[in-house]
């Protein structure tokens, strides 16, 4: 009988290893935004407070990156700090972030920045926000403000974060600002998004090839679902599964078009499983937990290869792919080391298949404000006590820096996925 070895998992020359971070889950004290008038009129049970304090401890924070041996960093900029109110550019908020990212580029880490990670400030929200087309002129106003000051600086782009969940949560289910349920309004501001999108990207464009001399890169940070089915020759039920694919991963990027993006973005989390509800045409999302799979302490079903199955479906666009989000919440560091390799297997998989993936940024580098969750969910490489604001890395963190530092998954890896290493 022949025995089969595993040998380790090495990635192409200059892949990126970062983690990702968003402004008001780590840095705390963000006063001006929506998300913060929400906490404060009892709108949200939870309140941001502190958070990370990342504010005060980026630095801190960036040597933890580095010790990890990550080459890249992925993190929003506030816009309420930069216009707290409206026409009103706070200049030493501008200088803060230019000495956040001087202090990556000390250390020799490549800067990928997002604009809108949720939350927008206030005096945008009380205007209507993305509801209203007019509103998105001060939105491109702010993108040309950061081009402007920062365009030598940033080496990606990333215009909006996850446009599907962003409306979702805040205009269908409503848990999130403006917490309305209007299914018409949440098409319009997804139209507006798309809008905004692409405004942004020509204003990039523009802005820093004119004023550094330098092609930037942009793109957006698409939160994607693995879908399946039970019944694989029903008709139904695939069309189904074709249907939410399209529209929940592919609907921005038709609305935006592929020229006005130079890279896929994909957050990745969970599958999605789907099932016609008995007697009717009905599709429903199957709820996992009956059959004792395993998930995440958000509930999410951990499918690592539903990562593959997206990769390889976006392989299409024929475009640089970066895994802009990845990651597990739970207290049980034991599980986020194996879902850690499970799919950073399926990302290796994935490029033997022919994807171009360039990165993979881990979500999340601390232990972070999530959002209507609060605290209590721990998707961090990086424990934080929130009372001390002590940083501590997981065994998970250190591990992630291993395969970083040496660009590839050893062999000794796998015993933690059921493989028979011999040590």
């Amino acid at each position: 009988m022949r025995i089969h070895h595993h040998k380790a998992h090495v990635f192409p020359d200059g892949f990126l290893w970062g983690t990702a971070t968003s402004a008001h889950q780590v840095e705390g004290d963000n006063i001006y935004n929506d998300w913060y008038y929400a906490e404060t009129h009892n709108k949200l049970k939870v309140k941001s407070g502190h958070a990370c304090k990342h504010y005060e401890m980026y630095e801190k924070d960036f040597d933890l990156i580095k010790a990890m041996n990550n080459n890249a960093h992925r993190l929003s900029i506030e816009w309420s700090r930069l216009e707290p109110e409206e026409g009103r550019w706070n200049e030493e908020e501008i200088e803060h972030y230019r000495k956040v990212f001087q202090a990556l580029h000390k250390r020799d880490i490549k800067i990928m920045l997002t604009l809108h990670h949720f939350t927008v400030p206030l005096w945008f929200a009380m205007k209507g926000g993305f509801e209203k087309t007019r509103n998105v002129k001060y939105f491109i106003r702010f993108v040309k403000k950061v081009a402007e000051e920062y365009g030598d600086m940033i080496d990606f782009w990333i215009t909006i974060n996850e446009p599907g969940v962003y409306i979702y949560q805040g205009w269908e289910v409503a848990e999130w600002p403006p917490f309305k349920k209007n299914k018409f309004t949440a098409g319009r501001v997804y139209l507006n998004l798309a809008l905004a999108h692409r405004l942004a990207y020509k204003a990039i464009y523009k802005i820093v090839a004119r004023k550094f001399d330098r092609l930037p890169e942009v793109g957006i940070a698409q939160n994607m679902l693995s879908f399946a089915t039970y019944r694989k020759h029903g008709l139904i039920d695939q069309l189904a599964v074709w249907f939410s694919s399209k529209t929940a991963n592919h609907g921005f990027y038709m609305l935006t078009g592929k020229n006005t993006h130079d890279f896929i973005g994909i957050n990745y989390y969970f599958r999605i499983r789907l099932k016609r509800k008995k007697g009717t045409l009905k599709i429903e999302h199957d709820d996992v937990s009956s059959q004792e799979r395993e998930v995440s302490d958000m509930g999410w079903e951990i499918y690592p290869h539903g990562l593959f199955d997206v990769l390889m479906d976006i392989r299409d666009y024929e475009k640089p792919v970066y895994i802009t989000e990845n990651g597990i919440a739970t207290r049980n560091d034991d599980k986020r080391q194996r879902f850690l390799i499970s799919h950073l297997n399926e990302i290796y998989y994935a490029l033997k298949g022919g994807c171009d993936v360039k990165g993979y940024f881990h979500w999340s580098l601390l232990d972070n404000f999530e959002w209507h969750q609060g605290c209590k969910q721990k998707f961090g490489l990086v424990e934080v006590n929130f009372k001390t604001y002590q940083r501590k890395v997981k065994k998970s963190g250190i591990i992630y820096g291993d395969i970083a530092g040496k660009n590839k998954i050893e062999h000794k890896y796998f015993k933690l996925l059921g493989h028979h290493v011999k040590l």
